[in-house]
């Protein structure tokens, strides 16, 4: 999955924040949702303007930040 399709930084939309396009959901939001226990379809009844693949790809996101060290976890 390209995530490029589904996620944009844009300065002009929540401070730059990654966010999904055409929303003001930002990845951070949605990860949030997920580990205060949401399921997908809560998400997606919830915010009927997101699709699986808008989650998907905040997942795929996430791999690739994971991938290039962007998330440093301090103990």
């Amino acid at each position: 999955m390209n995530w490029r399709n589904h996620i944009q930084a844009d300065p002009e939309v929540l401070v730059g924040k990654p966010a999904i396009k055409g929303t003001r959901l930002a990845v951070e939001f949605i990860l949030g949702l997920y580990e205060a226990g949401w399921t997908e379809q809560q998400i997606l009844d919830n915010y009927p303007r997101l699709t699986q693949d808008d989650l998907r790809a905040v997942f795929a996101y996430l791999q690739d930040c994971i991938k290039d060290e962007l998330i440093l976890i301090r103990a």
